[in-house]
C-alpha cells in the first residue's frame, strides 16, 4: 500500500455543514461526478468552485457532513478536485461514505488554527499535518489499513472489483 502525501491550499466552512450544503437536494437528479462537482458547497460559497485549485483541501468545524446519507456529497466533493477534508468530527455515515467513495477524510482536534489560505501538506505515513505557512504540525489518528486500501483504490466499487479481479 502506497500513501501519498497531499498538499493544497486551505478553504475553510464551519461547523454542521450538512451534505445539503455540500450538495444541493435540487442537483441530486444526476450522480454524474463532473456534473455534481459544478455545484459542490454552492450554497455556502457560491463563487467556491470558481477558486478551488485540484488538490486542495477543506477544513470545517465539527460535524461535517451532517444530514442525509447521500453519496453525492463526497462524491461532488471530491470530483470537484478537492484532495481531502479535515475536522474535528464527521457524521458518522458521511466518514464512511467518503472513504467508500475513495475520499480522504482526517479528524483533527486542533483543525480551527489552520486558517483559509494555509497551505497544508498532509503526510498519510506519518500521520501529521503540517501547515506550511505557519509551520506548525499536527498529529491526526493514522487511517486504518483497510480504509486506505479504499482510498488507494479510488473507492469501494473499484476496490472490491480489484477483488474480483484478484490484484
Amino acid at each position: 500500500m502506497q500513501k501519498a502525501n497531499i498538499d493544497g491550499k486551505v478553504w475553510r466552512f464551519g461547523k454542521d455543514i450538512d451534505t445539503d450544503l455540500i450538495i444541493a437536494a435540487r442537483y441530486l437528479n444526476t450522480s454524474v461526478p463532473e456534473e455534481l462537482a459544478k455545484h459542490v458547497m454552492e450554497d455556502s460559497d457560491p463563487e467556491f468552485v470558481t477558486k478551488i485549485s485540484k488538490g486542495d483541501v477543506i477544513i470545517a468545524g465539527e460535524n461535517f457532513g451532517c444530514g442525509s446519507s447521500r453519496e453525492h456529497a463526497p462524491i461532488a466533493i471530491k470530483a470537484a478536485g478537492i484532495a481531502a477534508v479535515i475536522a474535528p468530527t464527521f457524521a458518522r455515515i458521511f466518514y464512511r461514505n467518503a472513504f467508500n467513495m475513495g475520499l480522504p477524510i482526517f479528524e483533527l482536534k486542533e483543525s480551527a488554527e489552520i486558517k483559509e489560505g494555509d497551505e497544508i501538506s498532509i503526510d498519510m505515513n506519518a500521520g501529521t499535518i503540517t501547515n506550511k505557512s505557519t509551520s506548525k504540525t499536527y498529529t491526526f489518528t493514522p487511517i486504518p489499513e483497510f480504509m486506505q486500501e479504499l482510498i488507494d483504490a479510488g473507492g469501494l466499487m473499484n476496490f472490491a472489483q480489484n477483488e474480483i479481479k484478484g490484484k
